[in-house]
């Protein structure tokens, strides 16, 4: 299965996939496939890696929108500043790891806007309406740690760190069932577009997907046999 890591620093962004070593420069974006990893990095330090503002907004969310339906892990790798639409794009990764000086923000209303890529909608769902508000209103930038400490943050590590940890988490993920962890965020990210009844319906149906798979046979019978599971994603 494949994953993915965004990075919004001058480190390489992590993405599981399925083909061997391969590269591709663009003007401010590096894109590298490693193994079951595709690396995506952002490099515009003399902007502090700011992204260009869309001239539709709902470009901006149709893009972001990709990110978090793939079907499959992306982790956002923060080595420095995540604001406006860096902080956005942050938000449709599946987690979130930064290191300790990275700094987290949506500063629009200082510039006359207010977040057109989703922060509105992604902010409040992973911190809460009170603090997302107070973030969206002031503008204001908060460290890595203020960034944990309300759930915008996964983890924070040390920079050296950042790009291992990323790496291995992906591959922890890789490891599981391709169709369990594809089912799982659909059933996550549609259930939060939802009311908790019909979510937990969500969650039925795919989980009855599930359980007629050559995975979940597999995954039983390595559990029995006390092996690791081979899974062929079917």
């Amino acid at each position: 299965m494949s994953s993915a890591t965004a990075t919004l620093t001058p480190s390489p962004a992590v993405v599981p996939t399925v083909s061997s070593t391969a590269a591709l420069t663009l003007a401010n974006v590096l894109y590298e496939k490693r193994g079951a990893i595709a690396y995506v990095t952002v490099t515009r330090p003399k902007v502090l890696n700011a992204l260009n503002t869309p001239r539709s907004s709902r470009f901006g969310q149709g893009v972001l929108d990709l990110i978090e339906n793939l079907g499959k892990p992306v982790i956002a790798a923060v080595n420095g500043f995540a604001l406006g639409g860096g902080c956005e794009t942050a938000m449709a990764c599946t987690i979130r790891i930064a290191v300790e000086h990275a700094k987290f923000g949506q500063p629009e209303v200082a510039l006359g806007l207010l977040p057109g890529g989703g922060g509105t909608q992604r902010l409040p769902r992973l911190v809460g309406k009170g603090r997302a508000l107070q973030l969206i209103l002031s503008g204001e930038m908060i460290s890595a740690q203020e960034a944990h400490r309300i759930g915008l943050v996964n983890e924070i590590v040390p920079a050296a760190d950042l790009i291992t940890r990323a790496e291995a988490i992906l591959n922890k993920i890789a490891s599981n069932a391709p169709v369990a962890v594809k089912f799982s965020l659909e059933a996550v990210n549609k259930g939060l577009e939802t009311s908790q009844g019909e979510g937990l319906l969500l969650e039925a149906s795919y989980f009855g997907l599930c359980a007629g798979t050559e995975d979940k046979k597999e995954g039983t019978s390595a559990f029995l046999e006390k092996r690791m599971p081979q899974f062929q994603g079917r």
